[in-house]
């Protein structure tokens, strides 16, 4: 029998790549406090119907790459993104009690979709997400959008151009997609399956094709900035006005129209030319309809996703420096039963002082404890033999200069931690 191995489209992250992982974590958790937001955590399971009604039942997500299964009476899906979750955890929890607006992150959310794996996204992902919930102002739509940008600029990560644009609302989106429809009728037996299907029920979904043929047939295409009603065109100006006075560069991109069907308004994507033709390392927009559609009041939001996989492969790209991960302060070198138990016992004693200390577990030489502490990294090497546990002594070595010093083993655990 062959050797079980992971998943296509998974990945292990090994002991190596994890400090990368707490690194980026840290600096996320760290920069949402500064703006004020706080962590909702979700289920990776919801009823399927929540992403048939939240995300759409004519986008790629819902028709083509979700896992779902059923479970007594329960159709079940494992989350393809954060957005819905949170407005059901949102509005079954009551937050919309709370004094608005809420900002809401979450972090290394695992994220499921089937679909051919790329450059930084796998079949199972891990996003990092902000939603601030309560507000039609186009200063939150900027907010959100320098959030994903201070972090980048944090990450040492350059390289980047953030792209912008307005889809508009259900009002000025009718017009819209009847201009679109009197467009790409001419077209229709020129379409990938899926485009047709969408031609009468959501034909913006269509300028989001990702099939060659249809990309040159919306080439052509109307534009949804053309038909935006008073108060979008005011609301987009106005999240312009705001990154214009951050000092916030973009580019104004009618192409975007996102790919999920509760954006309203504002849409942006932050891309990269440094991960190929999969570029987007970061996108969101404007959703005010969204959580009244799921069953609650009439409350405005804006939020992004950002995948950490297609991150850490920009970063990586970008040559980014992550600090290392931290190397053992004190390794125990111990010989003989009873010193190797009291080094045991010392090793737990630095450790509950928040010292990063190692023992050694596999019984070898004296000489090879030495060499697998300078392997380590470790900073101290502490021997303790049959004479130095008589004397009530331990030997202390500095690793880097080789300077040598006895310490009273009572006092070990205070002369490291000073």
């Amino acid at each position: 029998m062959s050797n079980i191995q992971a998943l296509k489209g998974t990945k292990d992250v090994l002991p190596a790549e994890s400090h990368k992982w707490h690194y980026i974590e840290n600096t996320m958790r760290s920069l949402c406090s500064v703006f004020g937001a706080r962590e909702l955590r979700t289920p990776i399971i919801e009823h399927t119907e929540l992403f048939q009604r939240g995300v759409g039942s004519t986008t790629d997500i819902v028709q083509k790459e979700m896992y779902t299964f059923e479970k007594g009476d329960y159709s079940i899906t494992l989350k393809p993104e954060g957005t819905a979750g949170m407005v059901r955890a949102f509005i079954e929890n009551g937050l919309f009690n709370d004094p608005l607006p809420q900002k809401l992150y979450y972090l290394n959310s695992p994220t499921f979709r089937y679909e051919n794996p790329q450059a930084g996204r796998l079949r199972e992902h891990h996003q990092f997400g902000i939603e601030i919930v309560g507000s039609y102002a186009p200063e939150t739509d900027a907010e959100v959008i320098l959030l994903a940008l201070t972090l980048f600029k944090k990450l040492g990560v350059h390289d980047l151009m953030l792209h912008i644009n307005s889809i508009g609302c259900p009002e000025c989106r009718k017009e819209y997609n009847a201009a679109l429809r009197e467009y790409l009728k001419g077209y229709i037996g020129d379409m990938c399956e899926t485009c047709r299907s969408r031609f009468e029920k959501n034909p913006m979904r269509i300028i989001d094709c990702k099939e060659e043929r249809c990309k040159r047939i919306v080439k052509g295409a109307p534009r949804t900035l053309d038909y935006l009603c008073e108060d979008c065109r005011k609301q987009f100006e106005g999240v312009k006005a705001c990154l214009d006075a951050a000092g916030a560069e973009y580019v104004v991109d009618p192409d975007i129209v996102r790919g999920l069907d509760y954006y309203t308004g504002t849409v942006f994507e932050i891309i990269s030319n440094r991960i190929g033709a999969q570029g987007a390392v970061c996108a969101g927009g404007r959703y005010n309809g969204l959580i009244e559609e799921l069953g609650g009041q009439k409350i405005p939001a804006v939020g992004f996703g950002m995948g950490m996989e297609r991150l850490l492969a920009v970063m990586e790209n970008n040559n980014v420096e992550f600090p290392k991960p931290p190397e053992v302060t004190v390794y125990f070198a111990a010989m003989g039963e009873a010193p190797r138990m009291k080094a045991f016992a010392l090793t737990q004693q630095l450790r509950e002082k928040g010292i990063f200390a190692e023992f050694d577990h596999m019984e070898r030489s004296f000489k090879a404890q030495f060499k697998y502490a300078n392997k380590v990294g470790a900073k101290y090497a502490v021997a303790l033999g049959d004479e130095e546990l008589a004397r009530g002594i331990v030997r202390v070595k500095c690793m880097g200069d080789g300077a040598e010093t006895e310490v009273a083993i009572d006092g070990l655990a205070a002369y490291f931690a000073e």
